[in-house]
């Protein structure tokens, strides 16, 4: 009997700021994450005499910031972690992981960044004529990103 590898749903995940320290972890929940992604540089180079090629060679790697999306509520973390940077207080950097999960809430996949800062801070337009929530959003720049597959591969 072959085992099905269903792809994992975009819908269940965790993330972890490592700064907001072990127990208020599970309390830090987000609508969405996005700008894991990542990509190496590609330096062409072109060699006398050779015409009908350029020669591509590997440069840096580029990270993309992290955008964490969440509710935004008058004790934000997020936003008062980007404030002690716009004042020039304590510039603390963070590590953390994000984690994707099965539908059975088991963790199958994991991302963790490194040396993270608040580079951007947003919050939602405020619209009386909507009736929505005040969405804020914060990116990250960060200094790297490790994937680790987690749980059975199946």
């Amino acid at each position: 009997m072959a085992t099905r590898r269903d792809p994992l749903p975009s819908f269940c995940f965790h993330v972890i700021v490592d700064l907001f320290g072990p127990s208020d972890a599970d309390k830090v929940f987000f609508k969405s994450v996005g700008g894991l992604r990542y990509e190496q540089e590609v330096i062409p180079v072109r060699a006398g005499g050779v015409n009908n090629t350029t020669f591509n060679l590997v440069g840096g790697m580029k990270w993309a910031p992290l955008v964490l999306k969440q509710g935004f509520t008058n004790g934000s973390k997020l936003a008062a972690w980007r404030e002690k940077w716009t004042l020039g207080k304590t510039m603390e950097r963070s590590r953390g992981t994000i984690i994707q999960l099965d539908t059975a809430m088991q963790p199958r996949a994991q991302w963790t960044f490194v040396r993270a800062w608040p580079s951007k801070w947003e919050i939602g337009e405020l619209d009386a004529s909507k009736n929505e929530l005040t969405i804020e959003t914060l990116e990250l720049s960060h200094e790297g990103l490790t994937f680790e597959p987690q749980g059975p591969r199946t």
